[in-house]
């Protein structure tokens, strides 16, 4: 029986991570790996700082897009509140 072999596997372990990182030592050298991976990291910080401000940005627009609609509520009420008192006034002079 012939059993298949997946063209792509899942995480790589034991010799495969020691192949991998014997070629990243040959391609990029013992020196440059820390300094990759550390601006890799510094990458990684700036890109989640970008991605909380908008995130912030977002929320902020929520807020007042909420707040603007409950102020349009207030000034509706409002405005119907006079509405109902010069109705009122109307009433009284005319009886």
């Amino acid at each position: 029986m012939v059993s298949a072999i997946p063209l792509i596997g899942g995480i790589p372990a034991g010799p495969e991570l020691l192949i991998i990182l014997l070629v990243l030592v040959l391609l990029f050298g013992a020196n440059k790996i820390p300094k990759l991976a550390r601006s890799t990291g510094q990458a990684m910080g700036e890109f989640k700082k970008g991605r909380e401000e908008v995130e912030d940005e977002l929320k902020q627009m929520q807020e007042g897009d909420e707040e603007s609609a409950v102020d349009a509520d207030s000034t509706v009420d409002a405005d119907e509140d006079e509405e109902l008192e010069d109705l009122e006034t109307e009433k009284e002079t005319s009886a």
